[in-house]
């Protein structure tokens, strides 16, 4: 270590500094000086390592493992002056179940409560299958109350949304383009073994049931009678479906996806 290396760690010390570097997409939460390496975060705001963490810019649902001088720990921890801590987003290929867990349960549900800009990527993500809710346009609160409560992944595209304490399970959407959304979505989570396509209403998330043309027969327009046969409906809100004119797009949307 050179001279002036030693009396830059020296001067971290002596004015409340602690070291963080973050690894993967956790990077484009921070700092563009700050991208893919170590840097230096003050502790004047308090020694509450959640704390430090998220004023640099990175929401706690986005990570998986923390590092404290080497060793795991929670977002409970304290730290100290010269203490190095090392962040890494979610796993999926690597096994950490003997390291500290961050939240209660694994982050891996199929259940989402989405923010009232994501209404495009809710019928995607029910189009694949999945328990998805859309509460429109309501508080904050709401939607983390949801989450909390339900067990829901939180989409959204708000950072500080996720900073909310009482948000556990959560997911930082890093395109604008809900197609894009659904890939993000499907590849951090490896959700593809559980799609399950058609299998929910696009309009309320309900599941979808068989249900005999004749049930519904009074309910059909001429030319739908004539020329279809299966149907299914939404144990909720009694919608219809059948491989209409959109049927096709549908299937192209998926093979992109999947």
């Amino acid at each position: 270590m050179s001279t002036s290396q030693r009396a830059g760690n020296e001067m971290r010390r002596e004015t409340g500094f602690v070291t963080i570097r973050a690894y993967a997409e956790l990077n484009d939460f921070l700092r563009k000086e700050w991208w893919q390496r170590e840097f230096s975060c003050s502790l004047t705001g308090g020694n509450n390592l959640k704390h430090i963490i998220e004023s640099a810019g990175i929401p706690h649902t986005e990570i998986e493992l923390i590092l404290l001088n080497g060793l795991s720990v929670g977002f409970d921890s304290t730290v100290e002056t010269g203490d190095r801590i090392s962040i890494y987003p979610v796993f999926e290929s690597v096994d950490i179940s003997s390291v500290i867990a961050l939240r209660p349960e694994p982050l891996r549900k199929t259940a989402f409560v989405l923010d009232v800009h994501l209404g495009k990527l809710t019928k995607i993500l029910r189009l694949l299958g999945f328990d998805t809710e859309f509460p429109g346009d309501v508080p904050d609160e709401e939607l983390a109350r949801i989450s909390a409560e339900e067990g829901r992944i939180l989409l959204t595209r708000d950072r500080m949304l996720l900073k909310r304490n009482e948000v556990t399970h959560g997911c930082f959407l890093h395109s604008q383009n809900p197609e894009e959304q659904a890939g993000e979505i499907l590849d951090r989570l490896d959700l593809r073994k559980c799609v399950k396509p058609f299998s929910r209403c696009l309009n309320c998330g309900g599941c979808l049931e068989p249900v005999d043309k004749g049930v519904v027969l009074h309910r059909l327009e001429p030319l739908t009678r004539k020329y279809y046969k299966e149907f299914s409906m939404c144990s909720i809100c009694s919608r219809i479906y059948w491989k209409g004119s959109h049927y096709d797009a549908f299937i192209k949307l998926l093979e992109r996806l999947l």
